[in-house]
C-alpha cells in the first residue's frame, strides 16, 4: 500500500503535473491542496497542517536557526525571481536610482520573506543600499506572519514599523505614506491584504525601468537565478520513511522536464510561426529551473550569507543543517 501524504502547493505550472496526477512518486500517494504561497508557509509554521508543502527559503532557514526541526527541505526550487526588479515607487518621491531609496519609507509584506531577503541583499552588495538606510513599514500582522510563527525581531540597527491592520502597502503608496515598495503582492489570500492595482497605477513607476535589462544585467555578473520557494516535508514523515525525499525530488524532476518539453514546444511553434528568430529560440529552449543541491548551491548559500547578514538568522546556515541528506548529493 503506497504512502498517502497530503500536499500543499501554490499555482504553478511547474507543480501541475504533481497537483493533478500526471507524474506521481514511486510508493507515494500524493493528497493536493492548492493553497496561496504566503498562506502556505503561515499554516505550516504554525499549524503544521501538511505532510509536505512549498515553504518560504528564508523562513526554513531561520525556523531551523532556531530550533525548530518540524521539518527537512526538499531540494525542488518550485518559484524563482529577479527580485529586485519588481521594487515600485511614487513617481513625486525622488527616486530614479537605488540610491534614492536611502532615507525613504519603504513598504515590505514581510521583512523575513525569501523575496524581501534577496532584495535587500542585492540593493546592498550591487548598489551600496543597505537595509539600515531605509524605514521600513510591514504589511503583515503577527498573528498571520512567517515571522509570528518564527519569533521573528527586528535585526539591530534596523527600522521596522507596522502597519495598522486598517491599512495596508497598496493604500499607503497612493496616499503618500510610503515612498516605495520593496515588493508587492495582491492576490487574495488570508495574509496579504493589498488590493490596489499599483503596476498600473499613474503615480507609480518601477524603479529599474527596464525590468528584463537588468534581470540580464544581474545574472549575467552572479550566475545568480535568486530563489524563493522550496518544499519541506515533516521530520516525522522523513524519519519514518528514509525514502520518501528522495522518491518525491524524482517526481518533481520529471514533472519539471515535462513542464520544459511543453515550453519548448511553444518555442518551436513560434520559431515556425516567424514570430522568434533561431538565436531566441535557442536561448529560450534552455532549462530556467533545476532542481536539486549541486546545480542550486551558490544560490542557496548567497541567500543563506544574506540571511546571516541580516540579521535574520544567528548563524551562517549550512546546507547540510536545512536538506535532508539523501538529497545532498543531487
Amino acid at each position: 500500500m503506497d504512502l498517502r501524504l497530503s500536499i500543499a502547493l501554490a499555482n504553478n505550472p511547474r507543480t501541475w503535473p504533481i497537483m493533478d496526477g500526471t507524474v506521481k512518486p514511486d510508493g507515494i500517494e500524493l493528497i493536493p491542496t492548492s493553497v496561496h504561497g504566503s498562506e502556505i508557509f503561515w499554516r505550516q509554521l504554525k499549524f503544521a497542517e501538511f505532510d509536505v508543502s512549498e515553504m518560504s527559503f528564508s523562513s526554513l532557514m531561520m525556523a531551523t536557526a532556531h530550533g525548530d526541526d518540524r521539518w527537512v527541505g526538499l531540494p525542488m526550487f518550485t518559484t524563482r525571481s529577479f527580485f529586485h526588479t519588481g521594487i515600485l515607487v511614487r513617481k513625486d518621491a525622488g527616486i530614479d536610482k537605488p540610491a534614492d531609496l536611502k532615507g525613504k519609507r519603504v513598504g515590505v509584506p514581510e521583512y523575513q520573506q525569501t523575496a524581501a531577503l534577496w532584495t535587500r541583499g542585492i540593493l546592498q552588495h550591487e548598489f551600496g543600499v543597505e537595509p539600515k538606510d531605509m524605514e521600513f513599514w510591514m504589511e503583515r500582522v503577527p498573528e498571520v506572519s512567517h515571522g509570528g510563527s518564527t519569533g521573528f525581531k527586528p535585526p539591530e540597527g534596523v527600522t521596522i514599523n507596522q502597519i495598522p491592520i486598517e491599512s495596508n502597502i497598496g493604500a499607503m503608496m497612493l496616499s503618500g505614506e510610503l515612498d516605495a515598495t520593496l515588493l508587492y503582492l495582491r492576490d487574495p489570500n488570508l495574509v496579504d491584504r493589498s488590493t490596489a492595482d499599483l503596476h498600473n497605477h499613474p503615480d507609480i513607476k518601477p524603479l529599474f525601468p527596464d525590468l528584463l535589462g537588468e534581470g540580464i544585467r544581474y545574472y549575467q555578473k552572479t550566475g545568480i537565478y535568486p530563489i524563493n520557494h522550496g518544499m519541506v516535508i515533516k521530520r516525522s514523515v522523513a524519519d519514518a520513511h528514509p525514502w520518501a525525499a528522495l522518491n518525491i525530488l524524482k517526481a518533481y524532476v520529471e514533472a519539471n522536464e515535462l513542464t520544459n518539453q511543453r515550453r519548448i514546444e511553444h518555442v518551436e511553434y513560434y520559431c515556425r510561426a516567424g514570430l522568434v528568430n533561431e538565436e531566441s529560440a535557442d536561448a529560450l529552449k534552455q532549462p530556467l529551473v533545476v532542481h536539486g543541491i549541486k546545480a542550486n548551491r551558490l544560490t542557496l548559500e548567497t541567500a543563506a550569507a544574506y540571511s546571516h547578514e541580516q540579521g535574520l538568522t544567528p548563524r551562517l546556515m549550512k546546507l547540510e543543517e536545512v536538506f535532508a541528506k539523501t538529497t545532498m548529493d543531487q
